[in-house]
């Protein structure tokens, strides 16, 4: 009985490892994009006084831009245009969107050196890495 049940646990642990490793380029990237959001929105509101100054939280954000961008750009293989909101600028400039996200990548690696202080410095963090997103999607993304 202990063995079957042995084998069991492991079938669906392999079942399940193979379900995270399944995940479509197109869902990856998707997550990615929400986490930097997410992070984006949690700088936002102690820029914006809504919420207060917690060194935690910008370190947290900051650090989850920064690696969330670094493994964005391998989310991009051929043949994964379809159901995205991925423009097809992006297989076709391949360097200068990696390059759009490690200059991101830098900047977020950058403030991380030199933690904003306050909601001041958070919001001029905001000013250096809110320019990133725009640039990158007003050339490369698809709005539905």
């Amino acid at each position: 009985m202990k063995l079957r049940t042995l084998f069991l646990a492991a079938a669906l642990a392999g079942l399940a490892a193979g379900a995270v490793t399944a995940a479509e380029p197109q869902e990856v990237r998707e997550g990615l994009m929400k986490k930097i959001g997410g992070s984006m929105g949690a700088l936002s509101a102690i820029a914006k006084g809504q919420k207060p100054y917690d060194a935690e939280v910008v370190k947290t954000s900051l650090t989850a831009i920064s690696t969330s961008i670094k493994a964005f750009p391998d989310q991009f293989p051929a043949g994964s245009e379809a159901n995205s909101e991925a423009s097809p600028k992006i297989w076709e400039n391949k360097a200068d969107f990696d390059a759009k996200a490690a200059s991101l990548g830098a900047d977020a690696d950058m403030l991380l050196a030199q933690l904003p202080a306050d909601p001041a410095g958070v919001g001029a963090a905001l000013g250096k890495l809110g320019p990133h997103c725009g640039d990158c999607h007003q050339v490369y993304r698809v709005k539905k």
